[in-house]
């Protein structure tokens, strides 16, 4: 039976997509979330319930593209407060330097070394932060995760769509909760 409904099945123990997502996160990134919970809140969404106040009073609602239009996205930014206020008070904010600065925890950057000479510099912060443009990756990525407690100058091997990769760290950097990076 096939349809546009229908996906496949995926054993829930094996689903990658299952696995618990880490609660933390570094103090700029929950600043930056209570800012966009603060603008969806005070600016957005008094804003679309306006339009759609307008939208409703200019009669049938049925054909009326600006209300169904400024109805959905109303709802759209209802979800999205809803969610950022549940995901802000299950995060844990990691406001402090780790005691041992010496080695790849939660917040560093860290620079990395592939076998041809080439450095990256990524930075392990929570899932909710992540951005690909800074190279910002989540802690519960693989790269993270093989990362994680190790120290300068050693070697971790990663599995990557093209085959294992072997990466060198070559430094490791904290700064301080609440500098701009």
């Amino acid at each position: 039976m096939k349809g546009r409904n229908m996906t496949r099945w995926r054993d829930p123990a094996k689903d990658p997509r299952q696995e618990p997502k880490s609660n933390l996160i570094t103090l700029e990134g929950a600043e930056r979330l209570r800012g966009i919970l603060d603008h969806l809140s005070r600016v957005k969404r008094p804003a679309l319930s306006a339009k759609v106040g307008e939208a409703a009073a200019l009669g049938d609602r049925s054909e009326n593209a600006d209300y169904t239009y400024n109805k959905k996205e109303l709802n759209r930014v209802i979800a999205r407060i809803r969610y950022l206020t549940k995901r802000l008070d299950e995060l844990q904010v990691i406001d402090r330097l780790p005691a041992d600065t010496e080695r790849v925890f939660f917040g560093a950057f860290v620079t990395l070394e592939d076998e041809e000479g080439e450095e990256m510099r990524i930075r392990i912060v929570g899932h909710d932060e992540t951005d690909t443009q800074k190279r910002w990756i989540s802690v519960d990525a693989p790269l993270a995760k093989a990362l994680l407690g190790k120290s300068l100058d050693d070697e971790i091997s990663v599995a990557a769509p093209g085959g294992e990769q072997t990466w060198l760290i070559t430094d490791i950097e904290y700064r301080m909760p609440g500098d701009k990076q």
